[in-house]
This record gives C-alpha cells, structure tokens and sequence, in this order.
C-alpha cells in the first residue's frame, strides 16, 4: 500500500512540476537571479505550487478527508494557509512578522486538532510527562482543552522545522534531499512490526507522500535546477515532517537526528543574530551551506553532503535507544563544529 501511495505522490508532483514548468514562464511567474549575483536565465519560481497540489490531490486519495476527522482538518488547513501566505511571500515579499505570524497560527490550528507531544523520553530512564497542566478553554461552543507544556513545545517544534527547512532551500534541491531521507526513515521506522504503541496506517501514508512529493520535485531543483521552489515548497514539507513525527507517536528525536544539520544550524543563525542586536528575521549569507559553498564545494556536493549525514545519522536511529540518539547527537554537533572551525581556519 505504502508503494502505490509513493508513486502516486511522485507522479502527482512530477506532472504538476511539468505543467508549471511550461505555464510559469508565459505567466511571468519566475525569479530574479540578478538579485543573488547569478547571470543565468530566469526559471520558475516558485514550482513549490507543484508540491502543494500534489499533496492535496495524495491526501483526498488516500487519506479519509471528508470524514470529518480533526486531526485530517487541521492538517490540511495548515498546509494550505502556510502554501498560500508563502506564495504571496516568494510573489511580493511579506513582513518576517506576518510570516512567523502565519507560523504560529498554523501549529496552533496543529494544536487544536489534536496534535500533539504529550511526553518525551527521558535519556536517563523514564519520560517527561508534558500534559499535566489542563487548562479547559469555552468559548461559544468551542471547547478546547489547553496543555500548556505540551502545547506550547508542539508550536515550537512545527515553527521550528519550517524556518529550518525554509533555510536550507538556500542551496537548490537541499531541502527536497533533506525530506527524502527524512521521510523515508520516518517511513521505515513507521512499518517496523511490533514497535508502536499506536497506529501508525497515518503516519505510514503520509511519510510515503512526502516521499514522493520530495523526490517528485528534486528531478526539476537539483543542482541546476530548472525551477525553484521557493518557501511554498520548502515550508510545506518541513511543516508536514514536523506533523508526521508528532502523529508517529512522538520521533522527534529520529527526526533531528536527520536532520542534524539544518537544525543546529537554525539554532546557531539564531544565537548569532541575537548576540550581536540583529533581528533573527533578518536574513544573511552566514548558514552553515553558505560557508560550505564559500569555501569551494559545489551546489551538488553541498546537497549530497547533508543528504548523505542524514542518512547515515538516520540508519543509526533504527538502531539506538534514547541515550544512544543523544550521543549520536553530539557526534553530529561535534562535526559540525569541526567543519566550521576548518571552515573558519581556511578564511
């Protein structure tokens, strides 16, 4: 089952990257590469539209929509607020305020469907028990019942992965590269018999749909690309990685471990901006595949270079306990750190 939903995502995503591939151009929708110094022909922009429609059209498929089910509902309104406030973004340029706005609302539209981190291991023995603390909200006849710690960790994990990933799309086909892997060990780690607490046929299905939609548009934005995606794309996948380890039954810890990079790389950005009395929103050339690139790798190389890490750390998840995804962690997090200390020696 998980196969036919991978191909149809993949060849849903394909078809629409070839429509808009065609369509873009005539409708003046495509970027400006004088802007970042580049001297090649425009291309579409943003082709993350494909992935969009694609996920749409894989969810009506095989995901029970029209039921009713709240979890289903709050996922596709948030994948479909945040692609339309993207697109607007990567059209007309929109206040960093009014982005992480959207952010926001759109976990907390995660939120009150019903998802949710309830608890998280703890590497030493036991777990932190997050949903102690309910606060039941009335308003009309609207009920809703606040968990504070869990609800407040949720809304920064879901902002969280979409910065992350909308960061690395600095590097063409990066973050499409990072959702593969991410997805596909998600996908593995999901089909293990006998290792869920819960049912797991949701976080199956759609880990199989970015899957496709990932490897669906990596054929038009690898290095050189022949379309963009954009934060449509980029922030649509990462938010939807960032639901489906939540719905796995909590592999937050797996999904960092792929995706080490990028987010010890939105952490370090982040700290680095605020001690020197920067905006966090103001952005830069001083990510980690920037100075990857400044220092003589090439697009492609730079792309396989974070692909390959997050396999490895990923394979390495499947394999380890809590304490053991904390060590592997560190590891990554120490050769990061060594990369950039080589990097800064080298300037």
């Amino acid at each position: 089952m998980s196969l036919s939903i991978f191909l149809t995502s993949l060849g849903l995503t394909s078809a629409f990257g070839w429509i808009i591939l065609r369509l873009f151009p005539r409708w003046g929708l495509v970027d400006k590469p004088e802007r970042y110094g580049h001297s090649r022909a425009p291309i579409p922009y943003p082709g993350g539209v494909a992935t969009f429609f694609a996920f749409l059209a894989s969810a009506f498929l095989f995901l029970p929509v029209l039921g009713g089910n709240p979890v289903l509902i709050s996922v596709l309104a948030g994948a479909s607020l945040l692609a339309f406030t993207c697109f607007l973004d990567d059209r007309f340029g929109l206040s960093p305020y009014i982005r992480l706005f959207v952010q926001i609302l759109v976990a907390v539209l995660v939120v009150m469907g019903g998802i949710g981190i309830s608890s998280i291991t703890n590497p030493f023995g036991g777990a932190l028990v997050l949903d102690s603390i309910n606060i039941p909200l009335n308003i009309g006849n609207f009920a809703f019942t606040l968990t504070l710690f869990a609800d407040l960790l949720t809304v920064v994990w879901v902002v969280t992965m979409v910065n992350a990933f909308n960061w690395i799309d600095g590097v063409p086909g990066m973050a499409n590269a990072s959702a593969a892997v991410s997805s596909f060990i998600l996908l593995l780690l999901s089909m293990r018999p006998d290792f869920h607490y819960v049912d797991q046929t949701l976080s199956i299905t759609l880990s199989a749909i970015v899957l496709g939609l990932s490897l669906g548009f990596l054929i038009f934005d690898f290095p050189k690309p022949k379309m963009l995606m954009g934060d449509t794309g980029s922030m649509l996948l990462g938010f939807l990685l960032a639901v489906t380890a939540i719905i796995s039954g909590g592999k937050i810890a797996t999904t960092i471990l792929v995706l080490g990079f990028p987010i010890l790389d939105f952490i370090l950005v982040i700290g680095r901006r605020l001690l020197k009395g920067q905006s966090p929103f103001k952005g830069d050339l001083w990510h980690f595949h920037h100075r990857l690139l400044k220092a003589g790798l090439s697009e492609r190389q730079v792309v396989i270079l974070f692909a390959t890490t997050g396999a490895l750390f990923g394979s390495l998840s499947l394999l380890l306990h809590t304490e053991g995804k904390l060590i592997a962690f560190a590891a990554i997090a120490a050769v990061m750190l060594l990369l950039l200390t080589l990097l800064y020696w080298k300037k």
